[in-house]
């Protein structure tokens, strides 16, 4: 249920926004708009919600939490009409239409006699006569744009305009009704109700009781949306909360189940050792054909049919046993690490879910949804490879050729540490300087580790390496892709230790 025509020129009044500034501008999300304004000693709040079947405006006391990063229309508002004075404020007819006129005078220096970087649509009263005198002093301007809060529930829409209707910027880029930048807005005519009581018949104001609680009609509407509306109200919110919670929970605890359940499958990979031994010992009871090798075992006595492969030999079958014995003691140690994440991320995720239930803030209650309900593959990654964050030091690790390039061009500079195995293929690595700070040698070392991990060398009990700032590398010439030839390098010769990787992947869940 959104605002009818009526509510919203009640909403008006109530806030007067005619002759106050917009001292900030915040957007806590996609489809809502929080507006900082000044007025005669009076700050005001006010919520501009485009979400369906919540569309609204009005005044909050509530919190406006930051979203995590800051989203394009917002720092398009900030640039234009942080600083504005709100000329006037009103209601297009009865089209749930807001309209607010703004202003506001900014210096602008010229870059020569000729060439001025003000937009003429936005000049009021233009430059000062005088401005033209010297090519460094400050020119004077007044820009002016109007703002449109169209707060229709299917098609609730921001737009800033220009004086002459042009769209700078939409808070929803819509094409088909042309609300895109550059186009010209089209407003619908307003529609005459015939007299005002007409239209008061027509589209009432809800019921409700001014009282302690209750002082204006803007506050029992941040009220009722918060608590009762379909969409972003605490109690909606909170049972989408405790839905995405159980299945997240459900999820993480099967992958804990499997994970335990590997664990007790190489809880008898001691076996496969005996088993191999076993073999060497009954050698010569292996025929060519030999499927199975059944003999005594002489720990318990037993008789044991062992599993073999007719076209190996009895050491070549002992050897099988062997590796498979070393391969699930390695997957063990790997799996108590796996097993560890995974009951993190379960005390982690009943914590948000806790904070979450105990949050007031419906606006707070929608970020942490949505910030943690995004599907995986929806999440845009800033870089690629993998990125870890080592006591304050940031590290990227390229994986693969494709992965090496792409963070060589786009992700690091020239004060970045890079490096990599010596005589070995395998991934890249990057520590982000820092400003007049020199990377210990812990890091150095943990970095090492990285760089082992992901190459071919991480088996290998001691391995060199070399590092080097980026500056001091150059492309091989006609060489393949990610290939560097380092200079000034320096050398690092490490014993790899998995509790480094296993400390920074526990790192990575936090």
């Amino acid at each position: 249920m959104s605002l009818n025509c009526n509510e919203i020129n009640l909403i008006l009044n109530e806030l007067d926004l005619t002759g106050a500034f917009v001292q900030e501008i915040v957007q806590p999300g996609f489809n809502m708009l929080a507006l900082y304004t000044y007025k005669e000693g009076t700050a005001r709040t006010v919520l501009v919600c485009t979400a369906q079947g919540a569309t609204r405006l009005n005044e909050t006391r509530r919190k406006i939490t930051k979203n995590d990063k800051p989203l394009r229309f917002m720092e398009f508002l900030r640039a234009h009409i942080k600083g504005c004075r709100i000329n006037s404020c009103m209601q297009l007819g009865l089209e749930r239409i807001v309209k607010l006129e703004l202003s506001r005078t900014v210096e602008e220096n010229q870059k020569s006699n000729n060439q001025r970087y003000v937009h003429i649509s936005l000049v009021k009263d233009g430059v000062k006569k005088d401005a033209g005198a010297s090519g460094s002093e400050p020119v004077e301007v007044v820009e002016n744009y109007t703002l449109y809060l169209k707060l229709w529930s299917n098609a609730a829409n921001v737009i800033l305009c220009d004086q002459e209707n042009n769209i700078l910027e939409t808070m929803f880029r819509r094409p088909e009704r042309h609300e895109v930048k550059g186009e010209k807005l089209i407003l619908p005519e307003p529609k005459t109700q015939g007299n005002d009581q007409s239209a008061i018949d027509a589209y009432p104001v809800r019921d409700w009781q001014q009282d302690e609680q209750f002082t204006t009609f803007n506050s029992y509407i941040d009220w009722w949306y918060g608590e009762q509306a379909s969409e972003l109200s605490k109690t909606s919110l909170l049972e989408k909360a405790e839905k995405w919670y159980t299945t997240r929970r459900a999820k993480m605890q099967g992958r804990l189940e499997n994970l335990k359940s590997k664990q007790n499958d190489f809880e008898n990979a001691g076996q496969l050792k005996h088993q191999g031994d076993l073999i060497l010992s009954y050698a010569h009871l292996i025929t060519p054909d030999s499927r199975f090798l059944e003999c005594q075992d002489y720990e318990t006595g037993s008789t044991l049919r062992i599993l073999i492969d007719p076209k190996k030999t009895a050491q070549e079958n002992a050897q099988e046993y062997y590796k498979n014995y070393k391969k699930a003691q390695s997957g063990k140690e790997e799996l108590a690490n796996d097993i560890e994440i995974a009951q993190k991320q379960l005390e982690k995720l009943d914590a948000m879910y806790e904070e979450i239930k105990n949050e007031q803030n419906p606006v707070k209650i929608e970020q942490l949804l949505r910030r943690d309900s995004a599907p995986e593959q929806k999440k845009k990654k800033q870089h690629p490879g993998l990125d870890y964050t080592d006591n304050g030091w940031y590290i990227l690790v390229g994986r693969d050729a494709n992965e090496n390039d792409e963070l060589l061009r786009h992700h690091v500079r020239g004060d970045d540490l890079w490096m990599h195995v010596r005589d070995f293929p395998g991934g890249y690595v990057f520590i982000k300087s820092q400003k007049g700070k020199t990377v210990p040698l812990e890091i150095l070392i943990d970095a090492a580790n990285l760089a082992v991990h992901y190459s071919k060398a991480r088996s290998n009990t001691k391995v060199d390496l070399y590092y080097t700032h980026v500056k001091y590398l150059r492309r091989a010439k006609n060489g393949p892709k990610g290939l560097v030839i380092p200079s000034q390098e320096k050398n690092l010769c490490i014993t790899p230790d998995k509790k480094i990787i296993t400390k920074l992947d526990m790192s990575k869940q936090e």
